[in-house]
């Protein structure tokens, strides 16, 4: 019997390990230049990170992330505003009617920093033309007392007159599509496209499922908050019971984590929980968006740089939500644009400090997204 020496076997050893090491780092190499090369209209840099997140490098991301927000947070009390962004069209303030009128109007946000400032919790039509009581208001406010700088702003719904879409994107939600459709807002229905904001977290980092089209892609999980289209035209936003599969009655179903508000009230666990982030957690002040609904069934979106998973949800519920989850949060992710004309014409941030740009969702998109369209004939 041949016999290998000591020395002979730790150089095949070594030899094994070093070309182990080399398709490694081949099949890494191969990975990262597939997700830098192929179609997409994220930046290299997010991109970079989020394959980094990927691919077993959630803890670093996490810590470098959270680091980032901490040496840019911004410091409590100082000097406070003296106006606030202009939002919507300002030559429109809609204020609510003094008798009852055919549709809803909301009530104007109750301000929590005195004196108030101009047109703080004022709601206004996002363009001309849309009548006297719009389907589609914006307002901004201050909501957090301690950094009297930071600015969350908030969009009314009216769900009777306007109709909510989701749309695929070309990589969210990861699943397998039979098509994943335009990935943009189609240009057959931008005629009555009145906004268009982000939907939630990759379904990665939710631990959610995804149902569009009436068919259910990623299994449904009881629990979790989710935002509902029926097949009726309502919708809804809602702790799901219904199993895995949704049933024959919903459109579309989009998770993401628990309802931050429920029964009106802010989810207890807002202040000790780490789930309301993907990586920066709860309590880290950074851009958030959320999604609710009020008591007639109208829905409110709410967005805002430095904020907290409890501002988030204070604001929804000044704003009149009931019910509410959080969307999606960092800067790259969070948008709303409202369209100043028909035809998608005059796109406009709901925040001059939203990063996207104001075409963001009239061109292929990487993340799944919501468009809101003028009914031609309002529900009752």
């Amino acid at each position: 019997m041949q016999t290998i020496s000591t020395e002979a076997l730790g150089t095949r050893l070594r030899r094994a390990a070093v070309v182990c090491a080399v398709v490694v780092l081949l099949v890494t190499i191969g990975s990262y230049v597939n997700a830098m090369t192929g179609p997409s209209n994220t930046a290299l840099g997010v991109r970079s990170v989020e394959w980094l997140r990927d691919n077993g490098a959630a803890p670093i991301v996490a810590q470098v992330e959270s680091w980032y927000y901490s040496l840019t947070a911004p410091s409590k009390g100082g000097p406070g505003l003296t106006a606030l962004p202009s939002v919507g069209d300002t030559a429109v303030a809609v204020s609510p009617p003094r008798r009852r009128v055919l549709y809803a109007h909301p009530a104007r946000v109750p301000v929590i920093m005195h004196p108030a400032l101009a047109g703080e919790g004022v709601w206004h039509a996002t363009r001309p033309g849309l009548g006297a009581a719009p389907p589609l208001l914006v307002t901004t406010v201050r909501d957090e007392r301690d950094y009297p700088r930071v600015v969350v702003g908030l969009a009314w719904i009216d769900t009777k007159r306007i109709q909510t879409a989701l749309y695929a994107g070309r990589l969210e939600p990861a699943v397998t599509l039979p098509t994943r459709g335009p990935m943009e807002v189609p240009s057959t229905r931008r005629s009555r496209l009145l906004a268009t904001f982000n939907s939630g977290f990759k379904l990665s980092d939710s631990r959610g499922g995804y149902a569009i089209d009436g068919h259910t892609y990623a299994p449904l999980a009881n629990g979790l908050a989710t935002f509902v289209g029926y097949r009726d035209g309502h919708v809804n936003i809602v702790p799901w019971m219904h199993g895995r599969t949704a049933p024959s009655d919903v459109l579309y179903a989009r998770q993401n984590l628990p309802l931050i508000v429920d029964h009106g009230r802010a989810n207890p666990t807002l202040s000790t929980g780490a789930a309301w982030g993907a990586t920066v957690g709860n309590a880290i002040l950074v851009w958030r968006s959320g999604i609710g609904i009020d008591r007639r069934g109208d829905l409110i979106y709410a967005a805002g740089n430095d904020q907290t998973a409890i501002s988030l949800a204070s604001a929804l519920i000044r704003a009149g939500a009931v019910r509410a989850m959080e969307l999606d949060i960092n800067s790259y992710w969070v948008t709303f644009i409202s369209y100043g004309a028909w035809g998608a014409l005059r796109p406009a941030n709901m925040l001059p400090d939203m990063v996207r740009p104001r075409t963001r969702y009239l061109t292929p998109d990487d993340r799944d997204f919501f468009a809101l369209y003028l009914r031609r004939h309002p529900l009752h």
